[in-house]
């Protein structure tokens, strides 16, 4: 199949490969804080993706070389998020 140029890429490895959407949305970054100091308890982020047909979730862990690791989750459904900037509760 013919592709347009501008969807071509070049791998490390020198092959040339097409980049392929997979599907498009919105995201959630959100992270946890103990209740009691409003401090950060874990040095995780949760990642949402909020597809046209669903969720995908994933935890953002750091690793050594400033690098992260993205670990899938099992999708957990709707739940509320504390915003800080409104200072309530919203809709994930």
């Amino acid at each position: 199949m013919k592709y347009p140029d501008d969807v071509l890429t070049t791998s490390k490895k020198g092959k040339v490969e097409v980049r392929s959407l997979i599907d498009t949305g919105q995201f959630i970054r959100y992270e946890y804080l103990d209740p009691e100091s409003g401090v950060k308890t874990e040095n995780k982020i949760k990642l949402v993706l909020k597809t046209e047909v669903g969720f995908e979730e994933f935890f953002i862990i750091p690793i050594k070389g400033n690098r992260n690791l993205l670990i899938a989750m099992e999708t957990k459904g709707e739940r509320k998020l504390w915003d800080m900037n409104r200072n309530e509760a919203v809709d994930l």
